[in-house]
């Protein structure tokens, strides 16, 4: 890819980022969030971070390396971290910062 054809690129992925952003306020101006699209904001949020936990967690072995303990560590702060704090940024940053400690020092 060309330095222009890159350029083009971001600024069309970044366009498309912001008419989704704003599509919701333009489409529903002055209106009444639709049940349906109400539905999807409490649900969608869950549902990913469940699909992001099945990803990560798909390759884990328990019966080679490590075992999924640093995994399971990290999994265990979110949760606890969350738990106790109601921080979604706090939860994310300790679990990945402890799932990190351990891949790099403890089952290096």
């Amino acid at each position: 890819m060309t330095l222009a054809e890159q350029i083009l690129t971001v600024l069309i992925g970044a366009a498309a980022t912001q008419f989704t952003r704003f599509a919701a306020f333009i489409f529903f101006a002055g209106k009444k969030t639709p049940a349906f699209l109400a539905y999807l904001g409490k649900c969608l949020p869950g549902a990913v971070f469940a699909l992001l936990v099945v990803y990560c967690l798909k390759d884990v072995s328990v019966f080679t390396g490590s075992r999924g303990i640093p995994e399971a560590a990290g999994i265990a702060a979110t949760v606890l971290l969350h738990l106790w704090k109601r921080q979604m940024l706090l939860s994310i940053a300790g679990g990945t910062a402890l799932y990190m400690l351990f891949v790099q020092t403890v089952f290096a």
